[in-house]
């Protein structure tokens, strides 16, 4: 029986709690949270002021509805944004896994720490400092690190099994704890200041490295003093590009809005110690959604990722159960977590200040939405294409040491790329290095497939010339294909007979090659259409290159232990890991070997007689 709002919401508990919308099929498509479940599902139907695009085909969509009554508000946050990550319904608030953004990562417990670059901090008691916008902002402070505070950067495995000191050692980058008998307690005491520095505390920093400068030319110990003043100059220079913001030094974040029609634009300012590290901007598409409920669902599920939580996050409203959101932060945290909305004074310039970030980043996003699509309205243009080339595939045949062919497949949407639609397709039916059979094989499997699912693209580009496009228009035969776009696209060629002014070669334009012309279109230099064609074809080869050496890899990983029988990819990297390398496993004893999890006496026995026959 389908949800009958008449009957069934007087049903509903009092109480707080999770309500899980669901359309036809048992498809979850909203999730929300309420302080009293039967009064926050009432709100739904009837007079309403909701005006999300989805309340007002509930009386269409809605099949069911259940809830999960909970203890509390703050609980119910909790399972509200466990049951959006899992379900991932089409309707709420989803914030996507950011993964271009990188943390540092210290764990002081271990004898010799070292930093480590990770994109999800986790509750294991180490210490993490980020988030890095940048990939260059992180090795810039890696670097800095390296350079003048001279901790170790290898690996745990590598650490272990070093015999003499690395090049870092040689160029004074590392105090080679592998193998000399290095201060731990002075090893330490240097990961207690670069903790000070990664967490921007350089109030706290700087005086004791000029105590030690001090004390180190008293000492007359002037190589050591010259130590101290390097690092002091390095995190003066740090402070350089960081202006503050605020006279209180407290860690902040600081949420700005800016909204038109459906397209809502999200600027986080992250800002630590008073000054201002970085921001980091969102998208969303939330029409009608309340500014309230939205917020409340965003900082949920932002800090629940693993975010850093600071002391203070300023928002331009108040969040929907504000107060069980606050709790909720406090206990991620594990301190309290103020959520206030700053009416005056600093705070007010603040949220100010991230405003305007989301007002700028919304109109920048306009303009580069803008020039794409400029960009493919005069490649339609140009190619005389019968479609807007909204959705591009392009296809590249590789081999792999004259082997292990695959076709690779990337597609563009809009002008940028798709790469969860990228796929890689094993040869099946080819035998030798025929590329053209190869093509034939691809474009038959993915055609087929997207006609029994009615998912064909605008434009299909194929890297070659005539040829390799002549297999594709056989294909399109073959199947019946039409109303979808086809070129090939050749790199440039020399061009005989022409020299430029110092006597080198000319070369053409790309190449384009388009169904029953004989001549290819020289795509003119610069412009946004080659720009597009060129890009598509370049993440081709990109992506097919990442996928050979990932099979390179996987070919010089085999070893001598693949030889013996008995010893599989499993007790394989047991072995290895334990010993450090096919030699290590060799130098061991049998009782050594046969101590590994998973070997046993008589193995052991097996793998020495092997590689020392050997």
């Amino acid at each position: 029986m389908p949800f009958d709002p008449a009957t069934d919401i007087e049903r509903l508990p009092a109480e707080p709690g999770v309500y899980l919308m669901k359309g036809k099929g048992g498809e979850i498509i909203y999730v929300g949270k309420a302080a009293s479940l039967r009064a926050r599902v009432r709100q739904y139907f009837g007079a309403t002021s909701d005006t999300r695009f989805f309340v007002g085909l509930l009386d269409e969509w809605l099949e069911d509805l259940d809830v999960i009554v909970t203890a509390s508000a703050k609980e119910a946050l909790i399972l509200e944004n466990e049951l959006i990550k899992r379900h991932q319904p089409r309707f709420n608030v989803n914030l996507k896994d950011d993964k271009s953004f990188l943390n540092i990562r210290l764990d002081d417990r271990v004898d010799w720490p070292r930093l480590q670059v990770t994109r999800r901090p986790k509750k294991d008691g180490a210490k993490y400092f980020g988030p890095y916008h940048s990939a260059s902002k992180i090795r810039q402070t890696l670097k800095l690190v390296e350079r003048h505070f001279q901790l170790r950067n290898c690996d745990d495995l590598t650490f272990k099994n070093r015999s003499r000191p690395c090049l870092q050692y040689q160029i004074k980058r590392c105090p080679g704890p592998c193998v000399l008998p290095v201060d731990k307690a002075a090893y330490h005491q240097q990961v207690g200041e670069v903790a000070l520095f990664l967490q921007g505390r350089h109030g706290e920093l700087v005086p004791k490295l000029e105590a030690k400068m001090q004390a180190a030319a008293a000492d007359m110990a002037y190589e050591r003093a010259a130590i101290y003043r390097d690092q002091i100059k390095a995190i003066q220079g740090s402070l350089e590009p960081q202006q503050m913001v605020s006279g209180r030094e407290i860690d902040r974040d600081v949420l700005g809005l800016y909204r038109e029609g459906s397209a809502l634009q999200v600027a986080l300012l992250q800002v630590r110690r008073g000054r201002m590290i970085g921001a980091r901007e969102f998208s969303f598409s939330e029409p009608g959604t309340p500014d309230e409920a939205w917020l409340s669902s965003f900082v949920n599920q932002y800090y629940a990722r693993g975010n850093p939580i600071p002391d203070e996050v300023l928002l331009p409203v108040a969040a929907d159960e504000q107060e069980a959101l606050t709790e909720r932060l406090s206990d991620l945290k594990g301190k309290r977590v103020v959520l206030k909305v700053p009416q005056r004074g600093a705070g007010r310039k603040l949220l100010e200040m991230a405003e305007k970030n989301a007002e700028t980043a919304f109109f920048q996003s306009r303009r580069e939405e803008a020039v794409r699509h400029q960009g493919l309205t005069r490649l339609k243009k140009t190619l005389r294409l019968a479609n807007l080339p909204y959705r591009m595939e392009c296809y590249d045949i590789s081999l792999f040491q004259g082997a292990a062919a695959v076709g690779s497949q990337v597609v563009f949407e809009g002008g940028v790329p798709k790469r969860s639609a990228y796929r890689h397709y094993k040869i099946r039916t080819v035998e030798g290095t025929d590329d053209f059979a190869m093509m034939r094989e691809v474009l038959t499997r993915r055609l087929s497939r997207g006609l029994e699912e009615a998912d064909l693209p605008d434009l299909i580009v194929i890297d070659g010339g005539k040829g390799q496009l002549g297999v594709a228009r056989a294909v399109f035969e073959d199947l019946g294909i039409d109303g979808v776009d086809l070129v090939g696209l050749a790199k440039s060629r020399v061009l005989d007979g022409l020299e430029d002014e110092d006597g080198g070669t000319v070369r053409s334009s790309e190449r384009v090659f388009i169904p029953g012309r004989s001549n290819p279109v020289l795509l003119k230099p610069h412009t946004d259409e080659l720009f597009l064609l060129t890009h598509l074809r370049d993440e081709a080869h990109r992506f097919a290159i990442t996928f050979h050496r990932k099979l390179r890899q996987k070919s010089t990983l085999t070893s001598a232990l693949d030889e013996i029988p008995g010893v599989g990819p499993g007790r394989r990297r047991a072995l290895l890991r334990a010993f450090g390398s096919v030699r290590g496993v060799t130098q061991a004893s049998e009782a050594q070997i046969a101590a590994v999890p998973g070997i046993g006496a008589a193995l052991a026995a097996t793998i020495a007689e092997a590689l020392r026959g050997g």
